[in-house]
């Protein structure tokens, strides 16, 4: 059985915690910054978590990260 091959853009952007929940950061943070109030872009700045509909996805594409 070959080894299935680890999706290049996933894991740039996903990465797994101890507990096994998926990793991620917000979006809307590149470009177009000037509109955004301080408080939403600060908010932006902090990591959150995969929705739980979107885990198992996830976690197929990134299996041996």
């Amino acid at each position: 059985m070959p080894k299935i091959k680890t999706h290049s853009g996933a894991k740039k952007r996903f990465s797994l915690t101890k507990t096994g929940k998926v990793k991620r950061a917000h979006a809307n943070k590149r470009h177009i910054l000037n509109k955004k109030t301080t408080k939403r872009k600060r908010g932006l700045r902090a990591g959150a978590y995969a929705d739980k509909t979107n885990v198992a996805a996830v976690k197929r594409m990134i299996l041996y990260k």
